[in-house]
This record gives C-alpha cells, structure tokens and sequence, in this order.
C-alpha cells in the first residue's frame, strides 16, 4: 500500500512547497482538491512537477461539471507530459455544498452531475488515443471526424491513458458500475438513507471482490481510502494501516485539508508511515 497525502488548499508556490518537502520525506504522492473557484489545481501541479522527479501527482478531486472534457484532456496532456508520466486524475461529480449556490449557471441536478462524469470518463479515454472518433452524449457532442490528427495535441506519456480515479460511494450499484470504467476507486460509503458512513476493511474487501468479478479492463486497479491518523501513537498508526494494507487498500491517502502551510510542512516531514 502506497502512502500519499491530499493537501491544504493553497496558492500554487506553496503546493509546489509541499510537494517537494513530501518527495523529499519519502511520501509516494501528493493530491489536491478543486473547488468551484479557487486556486487552479492544474496550474499547481504544473509547478509541483517543476520541482520534484519522482513522486506522483494528482487531483482529489476534479469536480466533472465544471470542465469540459477536451479542456481536461489539454491541461492533463500537458501536465503528464511536463511530469514525465506521474498524473493521476482524481474525478467525481463534485461537492455542490462547496459554493456551487454562487454560481447559478452550473448544474446542480444529481443525475445530470452523475451523467457528465460518465461523459467524462468516455470521452477522456478516446481523447488520450489520438484518434478520430464522434460522440453524442446526453451533454456533450465531439466531432474529431471533421478534425485533422494533424491538429491533434500528443499522447500522454502514461498509456493506454493517464490513469482516472473516480469517487465511488459503496455500495450504491450505479456508482459502482461507474469506477469499472476507471482505473481506480476513490471509496466512500452511504447508508441506505444517504448518509455518509464509516468505511472500514471489511469494505473494502468487499470492494475488492467486486472489481475482480465484474472489471473487464486488464490494467492495475487502485482501491484508495483516506482519513487522518495523526493523533494515533506509531504502533496504533502502524496497525491501522496494516489492516487497511491487509484489506486490499492499494493508496492510503493522509488528509492534511485544514492544516496551514507550516503545520503541513511540519506533518510532511516527519515522514510517510513504514509498513514492515
């Protein structure tokens, strides 16, 4: 089980701060969030690349409604390339309660939300292939039969595509069927009344079942859990995320959303966990 951290919300210059002092504490990836209007991830990303070689980056999560998808194909295409292959893209349908009321031009509608990240997903996957193709979704239309490939950007570095990791909420069927088409599953759990829940091991083993009786693709899939065991003693911390490890979590992502930049800084550095 790989451990990485999700950051502080924050300027560009202090996520590339972050990124390198985590690179640098031996964590194996460093994500952060997008919001209706903030600071944009992307360009964060794009200055984390520029000072680290070797840990992985990404996004937890990009909100889909607020972003065509040629226009994440473009700036992921670019970042995957700058970084030598080492994006991931976190996808979901986005958090309407962040802020989305201020901007009332955006689609709020559950089902459309839910729809666009399928578009999405779809659409991301053909776009890496740099191949013509036409599709008719319910929200969006391409036409690249009537585009020469000459016009095309390049492929990502990272093949068959840069890897997607999409928000799954366990066990509702539809978004589960949703994640089979990605590359990894951001887990989280809702009762049956909607309520968020506490996802535990057994989850996840459940998870993982899952996915090995019904995903058809054959590239690695990641199952990634999150949560914050900071106040833990190093033995607690340790049997925690053995237990994670031993369920069949592959990334066990440090929540640090909250913090300030020195409090990150100072977490970050006293290095990621070690399983052994």
């Amino acid at each position: 089980m790989k451990m990485g951290v999700v950051l502080p919300y924050g300027s560009a210059r202090s996520t590339a701060r972050l990124c390198q002092a985590a690179e640098a504490a031996g964590w194996a990836g460093c994500y952060i969030g997008d919001a209706i209007w903030c600071e944009d991830p992307m360009i964060a990303l794009t200055a984390a690349a520029m000072v680290t070689q070797r840990i992985r980056l990404g996004t937890l999560i990009i909100p889909t409604p607020l972003r065509r998808p040629w226009k994440i194909a473009s700036e992921s295409v670019a970042l995957d390339r700058l970084s030598e292959g080492r994006l991931t893209l976190g996808l979901g349908a986005g958090a309407v309660w962040m802020g989305w009321q201020a901007f009332p031009d955006e689609v709020t509608d559950t089902r459309a939300r839910a729809e666009m990240l399928d578009e999405t997903i779809d659409i991301l996957t053909l776009l890496y292939q740099r191949k013509p193709f036409d599709y008719n979704g319910q929200h969006f239309h391409l036409k690249l039969t009537q585009l020469d490939v000459m016009h095309y950007p390049p492929q990502p570095v990272q093949q068959p595509r840069i890897p997607l990791w999409v928000v799954g909420l366990w066990p509702r069927p539809r978004s589960m069927q949703r994640v089979l088409k990605a590359d990894g599953v951001i887990l989280e759990k809702r009762a049956e009344t909607g309520q968020e829940s506490d996802l535990t091991p057994a989850d996840v083993r459940d998870v993982r079942a899952f996915v090995q009786a019904e995903r058809t693709l054959t590239t690695p899939f990641d199952i990634v859990v999150q949560g914050n065991t900071n106040q833990l003693v190093p033995a607690e911390r340790q049997e925690k995320l053995l237990e994670w490890e031993a369920s069949g979590a592959t990334w066990w992502i440090e929540n640090l959303i909250g913090l300030s930049e020195a409090e990150a800084l100072a977490r970050l550095a006293a290095g990621a966990p070690q399983l052994t």
